[in-house]
C-alpha cells in the first residue's frame, strides 16, 4: 500500500538516496513508555493509510496521528489541515532520517510498497522509533531478518500489520485450534482474493516492488492456515498463474498453495485478483467451524458445528490493531504480532514461488 500517485520508476529515483541514510544508522533514542497516548507517523498516504489507518487514529485510546511521510507534496496541505500536522512533523522519503530528533513520533508505521518496506522499516529502526510494519512483511527472509535485527539493535519495538489476528473472531479460531476445542484439526481451506485489476504504473503489477496476488493476498490464507492449526508447516506445493498475461507479465495474478503440517494436516490455500473468494474453514475430529468473511474491514463472522455463532465485531478493526500494539509498547511487553511473525509467512512465500518454478513440487521447510 503506497502514494498510489506514485509510479515505480519516479519512486525509485525519488527514494534512492534515503537507502544510503538508512546504511549509516542512527543513534538509538531512549522513548519515554508513560506517555498517555504515543504519536505516530504514517510513511506513505496511499488508500490504506487515507481510508483505514488515519481514521482508525482518530478512535484510538492509546496513539495518535501526529506525523506524515509521503512523496507527494499534493497531499500535504489536506493532510494537515485535516488531521492539525504541524509542519515539523511532515517528512518527505529523503528527509525521513529526521523523525530521530522528533521526540513528538514515537512510532513510525510503514505502508509503502512491499519491496519498499525494508528500507524505510530500518531507517525507522536507525532513528530510535518503534516500528510498525505493513504486511507482508518484506520481499524475502533477509530482508525481514535485516527489519527484526535493526529493532532489536536499536532497542525498539516491530509489530506486523495483521490486523486478523485481533479481531475477535479471528482470536476465537486461534483459540479453538490451541485448546483443540473440537479436537484436533484435521484440514484447513481457505482463500482471499477479489476480482478487480490495476493500472499501468499500479505497483501490484511490479515484481521488484512486491507486486502479484500471492504477496499482496495470499499472506492472508498463509497466516490464517498458520493460526488455525497453531502449527507451522514442514512442506509447501504452488501453481503460479495470469491469465491476463498483459496486465501481470511480471507477477502471479493467481496462486493455488497445499501446506503440509505435522502429522498430516493439509491445508489447501488460493489467492487471485481474478476471482472474487474469502473464506477460512476448519475441520476437526470432533466438528468443524468456519468464518465468511474471514478478512475483510468489517462483518468477519462465522459459526461452529455445534451451533455456536460467531457474530460481527462492530469496532475499527485497525483502531484496535494500532491501540493494542501501542498499549504493549507502552506496558514494555511483547507486542501481539512480532516480527517473526511475518518473517514465517515471507518464508512460506517465497518456498511457493519455488515451488511453482519447478512445477508445484514438493519444497520442504
Amino acid at each position: 500500500m503506497s502514494d498510489d500517485s506514485i509510479s515505480r520508476k519516479r519512486f525509485l529515483k525519488q527514494t534512492g538516496s534515503a537507502f544510503a541514510v538508512a546504511t549509516l544508522g542512527f543513534p538509538s533514542i531512549i522513548i519515554p513508555k508513560k506517555k498517555e497516548k504515543l504519536g505516530v507517523a504514517l510513511v506513505g498516504l496511499g488508500n490504506y493509510s487515507t481510508t483505514r489507518l488515519a481514521p482508525g487514529l482518530q478512535r484510538t485510546e492509546h496513539c495518535e496521528l501526529r506525523g506524515i511521510v509521503t512523496g507527494s507534496p499534493s497531499k500535504i496541505p489536506d493532510w494537515q489541515q485535516r488531521y492539525d500536522i504541524p509542519d515539523d512533523n511532515v517528512y518527505n522519503y529523503e528527509t525521513m532520517h529526521e523523525v530521530a530528533s522528533n521526540d513528538d513520533i514515537d512510532v513510525v508505521y510503514v505502508v509503502v510498497p512491499t519491496g519498499l518496506h525494508a528500507k524505510y522499516s530500518i531507517i525507522a529502526a536507525e532513528a530510535g522509533k518503534h516500528v510498525w510494519c505493513e504486511k507482508p512483511m518484506a520481499m524475502n527472509v533477509g530482508e525481514c531478518q535485516a527489519i527484526i535485527d535493526a529493532t532489536n539493535r536499536n532497542g525498539v519495538q516491530l509489530c506486523i500489520g495483521y490486523r486478523m489476528q485481533h479481531e475477535p473472531n479471528t482470536r476465537t479460531i486461534i483459540r479453538y485450534g490451541r485448546e483443540e476445542t473440537y479436537g484436533a484439526v484435521t484440514s484447513v481451506e481457505t482463500g482471499a482474493g477479489y476480482n478487480g485489476s490495476h493500472q499501468e504504473g499500479d505497483w501490484r503489477r511490479d515484481a521488484e516492488l512486491g507486486g502479484g496476488a500471492l504477496y499482496d493476498m495470499g499472506v492472508y490464507p498463509i497466516n490464517a492456515a498458520r493460526y488455525a492449526t497453531s502449527k507451522e508447516p514442514v512442506a509447501v506445493s504452488g501453481i503460479q498463474s495470469s491469465e491476463r498475461s498483459q496486465m501481470y507479465n511480471e507477477v502471479d495474478e493467481t496462486t493455488v498453495f497445499e501446506l503440509e503440517f505435522p502429522e498430516g494436516v493439509m491445508a489447501k490455500g488460493e489467492t487471485s485478483f481474478g476471482k472474487s473468494m474469502n473464506y477460512l474453514d476448519v475441520d476437526c475430529a470432533d466438528g468443524w467451524y468456519y468464518l465468511r468473511p474471514f478478512q475483510s474491514y468489517s462483518g468477519v463472522q462465522g459459526e461452529t458445528s455445534d451451533g455456536t455463532k460467531l457474530p460481527p465485531d462492530p469496532k475499527h478493526q485497525q483502531a484496535r490493531q494500532m491501540d493494542n500494539e501501542a498499549l504493549a509498547i507502552k506496558e514494555d511487553r511483547d507486542p501481539v504480532v512480532p516480527g517473526e511473525e511475518g518473517l514465517r509467512d515471507i518464508r512460506i512465500v517465497r518456498a511457493i514461488m519455488e515451488s511453482s518454478e519447478k512445477g508445484g513440487a514438493r519444497i520442504s521447510l
